[in-house]
Formats: C-alpha cells, sequence, structure tokens
C-alpha cells in the first residue's frame, strides 16, 4: 500500500483517477506517518464530490450500517443506530493537553500531553487494520474567507466523511488552499475497532464499530486533535466542538477574536432595518427555537445564520464580525416538532443523515415530540420492536439529525457572507425558574461579561424567593473552552477594550421563570420576539428602560404584550429583583470564583463588589 491507493472497494476503483488528493509535502508526510501508525488497508484522499457520497452511502447500505429511507417521505436520507455505549460526548474521556496544568484551569481534564502522546501511539497502532483511512479536507467558514479556517480530519469511518460533508465545506478545495502555504488544523480520528489484530486474524465486522476505551484529546499549543474509540458525533466530527470551540478558542485568544458556543440570527423590523445578533444558551434552554423563530409580533422577521458556533472578528471598521463557521446543524432531534420548531421539521424533508431515531413502518422516521400521538408500532433506536406501551423512549434522548443549513426555510441571505455579518447584540441566558428577569441589559461590557461569566441553571425546581442548586455554565463554554475559563473571561475583557464604542450591546434574557404554582410565566416560543423588540429598540435608543442593580430593565410599557394573557401581577413578577435572593447569589458567584483563585479578572470581581454594594444599599 502507499498514499496513493484511492479506492473505495472494485466498484469505486475507475471513479478515482490522478492526480488526487495534494501535493502540498507536509500534509502527505503527515498522511504517511499516520497510515504507518494505523496501518489501514487503503487511503482514500477525499474530494468532497456528490459522486463520493453517493460511492460512500451505497457501501454503508449494503454493509448494513445506513438504513435508506423511503425516498417518498425522505428522500436522499439515512437511519444509521450506533452502540448503545456510543451515544454522546464523553466529557469525562475529554482531555486538554496544554503544556502547563493551569493553563487547562479547573473546569478541564488535563493530562500532561508527553504522557499523553505515549498513550496515543499505544492505542492508535494498528487501530485501522483491515479498514480504509479517509483524508478529509474541509473548511471551516467559507472558502478562503478572512475569519475562516482549515482542517484535515483522518478517521476509518465513512459515517465520519458523510457528516463532515455536510457539516463543513469539505473538498478539493481546501488542498489548494493549503498547498498555497494556508495554515491548517490537524485532525485523527478512529473507531478503534481494527478488523484485523496483531497476528493477523481478522474478526466480523458491526454495524456500529467502537471501543469501549476512548480518548477525545486536544493538544492546544500545537492546534491538534486525536480522538479514538468514539464513532459519535462529536466525539468523531472533529470540526465540530474539537476544532471549532476547543482549539478555535485557544486560536482566538492568540489572534484576538472570539470562537463562541453561539447561535446567529438576522432580525428585520417593519422599518426594513436589519440587525445581527449572538446568543450563548447551555443545553435546554432554547437555542435551536431562538435560532429558528418565527415571530408572533406583526412586521418582524427573523432569520437563521447558526444555531451552534459563532466565530466573531473585528473588522476593518472597528466592528464585530461574526460567521457561522459549520455548514450543517447536527441538532436533537427528541423535542422537535411541529408545534415547537416547524422551521427546523422543514429542514428535514431530505438529505438528512437521522442517527438513533426510531423507524415508522412506512420506512420514514419519528422521534419523541415529532407529533402529539405516537405511531401504534416502530422500530425503536436500539433495533427493537417497539409500542407506545412498551415503557422507554422510541428515539434516544440524545438521537439527532444532520442536514445542510442551506436547507433551512428561514436560512438568512448572508448567513454565508465572506466577510461575516456585524453583530450588534449579544445575548446570555439560562434555565432560572427564580431571580434572573425575563431580559435586563448590561450597563457596560464588562458588566455583560459579568453575565456571561455567571450564567447558571437551576438542577432543580427552586422555593419561592430563594436560590436554587446552580449547575454554572458561562458563557455556555463549560464543556467547550480550550483552555483556563478564567483566563476566557479575561480575553473577553480585552476584546472590550478593543471593540471599544463598537463593541456590541449585552443583555441576559430568561424565558423560563416560574410562579409560586410552577408553572412558567412567560409563553415563549415565537412570543420571545417580543423581548427582541426592545432589544432592538434598546440598540436603536428608542425603548425606555429602569436601572436595577442587575441591569437595566424594560420600563413600564416599554416591552409590548399585547394580546397576551398576562395579568399586572404575572408582568411584575416576570421583572422581579429579589435583594435577599440576589444577595445570596452574590455569595454563590464569590465562592465560584475562588476556585479559579487569582486568575479571575480584577473587573468582574469588581462587578461582583459593585452588584452586592447596590443590592446592600437597595
Amino acid at each position: 500500500m502507499t498514499i496513493s491507493d484511492i479506492t473505495i472497494g472494485t466498484e469505486a476503483s475507475a471513479a478515482y483517477a490522478e492526480p488526487r488528493g495534494t501535493t502540498d509535502p507536509a500534509l502527505r508526510a503527515w498522511v504517511a506517518d499516520l497510515a504507518a501508525l494505523t496501518k489501514p488497508d487503503e487511503i482514500v484522499w477525499c474530494d468532497g464530490s456528490r459522486h463520493e457520497a453517493d460511492l460512500l452511502t451505497k457501501q454503508a447500505v449494503a454493509e448494513g450500517k445506513l438504513v435508506k429511507l423511503n425516498p417518498e417521505w425522505r428522500p436522499n436520507s439515512y437511519l444509521a443506530r450506533t452502540d448503545p455505549g456510543d451515544v454522546a460526548r464523553v466529557e469525562d474521556r475529554t482531555f486538554i493537553c496544554s503544556t502547563y496544568e493551569e493553563d487547562a484551569g479547573p473546569t478541564n481534564n488535563w493530562r500532561d500531553p508527553r504522557d499523553m502522546r505515549r498513550e496515543l501511539l499505544d492505542v492508535f497502532d494498528g487501530s485501522m487494520k483491515g479498514r480504509t483511512m479517509y483524508v478529509v479536507p474541509f473548511s471551516m467558514g467559507p472558502l478562503g474567507g478572512p475569519i475562516s479556517q482549515l482542517g484535515v480530519e483522518i478517521t476509518d469511518s465513512p459515517y465520519v466523511v458523510l457528516s463532515m460533508g455536510i457539516m463543513t465545506r469539505m473538498g478539493e478545495q481546501v488542498y489548494r488552499l493549503i498547498e498555497a502555504g494556508e495554515p491548517w488544523v490537524k485532525t485523527v480520528h478512529s473507531v478503534g475497532y481494527p478488523l484485523v489484530d496483531g497476528v493477523g486474524r481478522r474478526r466480523a465486522e458491526v454495524e456500529w464499530p467502537c471501543n469501549d476505551e476512548k480518548y477525545i484529546v486536544q493538544f492546544p499549543d500545537s492546534r491538534e486533535i486525536w480522538s479514538f474509540g468514539s464513532g459519535y458525533g462529536g466525539n468523531a466530527l472533529l470540526a465540530k466542538k474539537c476544532f471549532a470551540l476547543r482549539i478555535a478558542s485557544v486560536m482566538a485568544r492568540d489572534e484576538g477574536w472570539l470562537a463562541e458556543h453561539m447561535l446567529l440570527i438576522k432580525i428585520t423590523s417593519p422599518a426594513g432595518k436589519a440587525y445581527h445578533v449572538a446568543a450563548a444558551f447551555p443545553s435546554a434552554c432554547g437555542k435551536t427555537n431562538l435560532a429558528m423563530l418565527q415571530p408572533t409580533i406583526p412586521g418582524w422577521t427573523v432569520e437563521t445564520i447558526g444555531d451552534d458556533i459563532a466565530w466573531m472578528r473585528p473588522g476593518d471598521d472597528g466592528r464585530l464580525y461574526a460567521i457561522n463557521p459549520e455548514a450543517g446543524f447536527f441538532g436533537v432531534a427528541p423535542g422537535t416538532g411541529e408545534s415547537t420548531n416547524p422551521t427546523a421539521v422543514a429542514t428535514l424533508w431530505g438529505n438528512t443523515i437521522f442517527t438513533n431515531v426510531a423507524l415508522r413502518s412506512d420506512g420514514d422516521v419519528w422521534w419523541e415530540g415529532l407529533t402529539d400521538e405516537a405511531p401504534a408500532e416502530l422500530i425503536d433506536w436500539e433495533g427493537r420492536e417497539w409500542t407506545p406501551d412498551s415503557g422507554r423512549p422510541a428515539a434516544h434522548p440524545n438521537s439527532r439529525f444532520t442536514v445542510a443549513a442551506a436547507q433551512c426555510p428561514q436560512i438568512s441571505g448572508d448567513w454565508d457572507a465572506h466577510e461575516g455579518v456585524p453583530i450588534d447584540a449579544i445575548l446570555f441566558g439560562g434555565r432560572r425558574a427564580t431571580n434572573v428577569p425575563l431580559v435586563a441589559q448590561a450597563r457596560s461590557w464588562k458588566h455583560g461579561v459579568f453575565m456571561g461569566a455567571t450564567i447558571s441553571s437551576e438542577k432543580t425546581a427552586a422555593a419561592e424567593g430563594t436560590v436554587g442548586e446552580l449547575r454554572r455554565d458561562p458563557f455556555a463554554m463549560l464543556p467547550f473552552c480550550g483552555y483556563n475559563m478564567a483566563d476566557y473571561w479575561g480575553h473577553w475583557v480585552k476584546m472590550g477594550r478593543i471593540l471599544g464604542e463598537h463593541a456590541p450591546q449585552i443583555f441576559q434574557v430568561n424565558w423560563f421563570r416560574k410562579g409560586a404554582d410552577g408553572s412558567f410565566l412567560w409563553p415563549g416560543f415565537g412570543d420571545n420576539s417580543r423581548v427582541l423588540e426592545w432589544i432592538v429598540g434598546r440598540i436603536e435608543g428608542t425603548a425606555a428602560a429602569v436601572e436595577e442593580p442587575i441591569g437595566l430593565l424594560p420600563a413600564p410599557g416599554a416591552l409590548d404584550i399585547d394580546g397576551l394573557d398576562l395579568s399586572d401581577e404575572t408582568v411584575a413578577q416576570l421583572f422581579d429583583v429579589d435583594r435577599d435572593s440576589w444577595l445570596a447569589e452574590c455569595d454563590l458567584t464569590d465562592a465560584y470564583f475562588a476556585q479559579f483563585g487569582d486568575r479571575v479578572p480584577a473587573a468582574l470581581r469588581a462587578e461582583l463588589a459593585s452588584l452586592r454594594y447596590h443590592l446592600e444599599r437597595g
């Protein structure tokens, strides 16, 4: 075998004529070194073409690794079922291998990079025996864009190749950019299930190869990612969380930009004025629903730019410009339905890979929340017969859909703008039953960074007037920041100094506040557009606000609630700032900051002290 071997089985051999791959000596040498380590049967230099994807799909269907769905209902769509032990990110096996442990910080799993490299060389030795190694060139963001970055993923999973073809700008042009001298990030993946053992004996293939032992390893100093043992999404699609957040956050710190776990939307007012908003929400806090919001107030439109990740860099005019570095959506299926997110449902009409959802008898898919009533009979995500009386979910709670962003009927015309879009506002939000009002504006950039650093959700329902146990998720980046979280806050403070008067305004939102009876006070979903309307009014200087110790809240009558069945008491509860509860939360924040020691930026400690002072005075 040589690195010019390029077939995908006998049927495909005629389709791949030289030249293929790249002439770049560094890339070819890297691939050769990895081939010597992992020992695949053959190497394929992927080109991202439709023909290539069709061949891989046919191969996966023939091997039982993908189920072809009924083309009448879901054209060109497929179902994958994973191993039950490989269904989600493995945070306890995710490592940040910075040179110094303190650079990883207390919220990351740190390992000495020298020790980890020795360990990885051992587990990757022969890991691709009997398999094909695929070389996947990809761009995060528009090809050649000023905010975009390049990468190459080595993988032995056709599922990963197909998914990367949807989630990134993958193809031959990336090789050309690398040959022209553009930098690129090295990413290596193996499912860890060789088909030939150390003494040459073959073993049977399985529908979803993986390994009980898993490693998701980031080397931020050398911009490398190594992933072993898992074929699932964020563990295996290394362009996503591993590159786009963990590695990119370090690149952004070093180069003066931001890599964030944020959605991006474009809001257009009845007057035709357009604004771009980025928003960070932890899981289960309404992120995808906001990304695909359908406003309930007349004349307003919301268009989707991205649902998960935003890269933001200062432009020549001093403003902050953002791209969605991804080309697709890798969304959670359960809970996505006509009543909750009709835009997402409409996006999935075809050309979609579904993972761990249920299969209907007519060859379509189903999951909890897609429809109000479940079908009478299904094949569940593990391939077992299922009825509504089975007593278990038909789709895995973390089942997914992978689909091109361009298919979204609500996609903005500038979603893949080469230069990115200018950001007017940044939102932070958690899932809080108490304390946090529906919306509050930060008084300054530093105050906004404090809001982002203290995002939290309540693990359990809290009694009225008390603070529940909080799950901290600063900037919604807790599992995804590639370096010390306190240093990350410091980088945000520094970005405020760089942007100066051009800095976007910052807001905190909370759709989930509850009344004494445990019911939600705010209707949410499309009515969240009313909050966006007030935010736009603040940007334009037309919406009134009143100052509270926690920030600027809508003045009485400034928030449009016409047509909503909200009593004066309910509105008061939505914006109530209970000083005793907030003082208790200050103590919790003080304790939270303590774990980061003296690395917490002085600006954030000053914001905490100011908040406490104004609460005590009030």
